[in-house]
């Protein structure tokens, strides 16, 4: 079937917004006259999300007594910080541009709460170009479960299997590949060192985002 749409995973896959969680982690640590963390720590569990994160940035376990008054804190101080610093990865705002030049659709299906999503992609200029944004707010059960891809698909009228959705973690793939859509893994995003995205199915794995263009042109050439 012919290739109709791209669908992106948010954190890791179209945008980068490390730099944002970083500054955050740096900011609570300095307010509490603590030395900054190495940058590479915060970037390695971002896709296990703010509890993650302040684990990283503490070294707290989630039972620690304090933990959840720094977790809290961490979400209010994204929630006005969110779009200072992220930016869209290298490569992809022309891969953005090939995919709309080609009259391909293209939209973002996320784990990140709306609140945090919708900002984003305004401030970016991307929600007016963006056909569609799913967050867990519009779905009962969040990725690696197909109902968010599958909703998405619904709301776009298109068969699943004429749309590719591109993720940085084994739950895109997952996502992807139960609710019936092509995927490709990408290496550059948010993963654990000791992940592999070469074992997790996806029907292809790419290193950048320009290389998701040849994977687009075979798509549309049937090759």
């Amino acid at each position: 079937m012919r290739l109709r749409a791209v669908l992106f995973d948010m954190d890791g896959t179209l945008l980068d917004t490390a730099p944002d969680f970083i500054a955050i982690c740096q900011a609570m640590r300095a307010a509490r006259q603590l030395p900054p963390i190495d940058e590479q720590r915060v970037r390695d569990v971002i896709s296990g999300g703010a509890k993650a994160m302040v684990q990283a940035a503490f070294d707290l376990s989630p039972q620690a007594p304090e933990f959840e008054a720094l977790r809290l804190e961490f979400l209010e101080r994204y929630q006005d910080g969110c779009a200072v610093h992220s930016h869209l990865y290298d490569g992809m705002a022309q891969l953005l541009a090939d995919i709309e030049q080609a009259r391909l659709i293209w939209g973002v299906v996320t784990n990140k709460p709306l609140r945090f999503a919708e900002p984003i992609m305004q401030q970016l200029g991307l929600a007016q170009r963006s056909a569609i944004l799913i967050c867990p707010d519009h779905v009962t059960r969040s990725k690696p479960d197909p109902e968010p891809l599958l909703l998405a698909c619904s709301k776009l009228e298109l068969d699943p299997a004429s749309v590719l959705f591109v993720g940085d973690d084994l739950r895109d793939i997952e996502s992807g590949r139960d609710a019936g859509t092509r995927t490709a893994a990408v290496r550059y995003g948010y993963i654990h060192p000791n992940d592999n995205p070469d074992h997790w199915g996806a029907d292809v794995v790419v290193d950048h985002p320009s290389d998701l263009r040849r994977v687009l042109d075979q798509a549309l050439c049937g090759c």
